[in-house]
């Protein structure tokens, strides 16, 4: 009778972070898709497959919900741009690969963030998530650099999202073609360590 219960209790629990996860999700895709004034909770249940109910009880408030979402989506980077620390050419593989999955709706949240608090706070966020990306992965270069800040500034520069976006966006170029000019302006702002 113990083992029942504790395995309906495993499994319960499991479904309720599935559900959970299931509703975080469609949070952040829809802000991918759509401006932030026209997503309403029906819109989040409905992706989830849930009632708005459900939702609410999950996450209390819609500001519950968007606390949460947050903080999903800055896990979910995190962990989609891990990189090894000093190897260049899978840094630029790994940020093009999370600009081709997450560029345009990262585009749709900066176009948002001068009039809606929300995307303002996602994008300040994002800035910085991506500063401290540069300064973990290209770490062996930034300490042997003579003016350490100066080389974050640029190498920020060179594997932003508008860098991705000016390449493979507005220039119309592929993919692979895309990853190897941003591989060459990383490369050109570290000649010494790069050969």
């Amino acid at each position: 009778m113990k083992t029942t219960r504790s395995y309906t209790m495993t499994s319960r629990a499991r479904s309720v972070e599935e559900t959970r996860s299931r509703i975080l999700t469609a949070v952040v895709d829809l802000h991918t898709e759509k401006l932030a004034g026209d997503i309403g909770l029906e819109d989040v249940a409905q992706r989830a497959g849930v009632s708005v109910q459900t939702v609410l009880r999950h996450f209390g408030s819609r500001a519950g919900l968007v606390d949460a979402a947050f903080e999903h989506a800055a896990r979910m980077v995190r962990d989609e741009r891990r990189s090894p620390v000093g190897d260049v050419a899978e840094a630029v593989r790994v940020v093009v690969a999370h600009y081709e999955e997450r560029g345009d709706g990262v585009l749709l949240r900066l176009a948002q963030e001068d009039h809606e608090p929300l995307m303002r706070r996602i994008t300040d966020h994002g800035r910085g998530l991506h500063r401290a990306w540069v300064e973990e992965v290209f770490a062996p270069y930034v300490d042997q650099a003579p003016d350490p800040e100066a080389l974050v500034d640029l190498l920020v520069v060179a594997t932003d999202v508008y860098t991705w976006k000016l390449l493979r966006r507005d220039r119309g170029l592929g993919r692979d073609l895309t990853e190897q000019r941003m591989g060459d302006l990383v490369a050109a702002l570290l000649p010494r360590h790069t050969d």
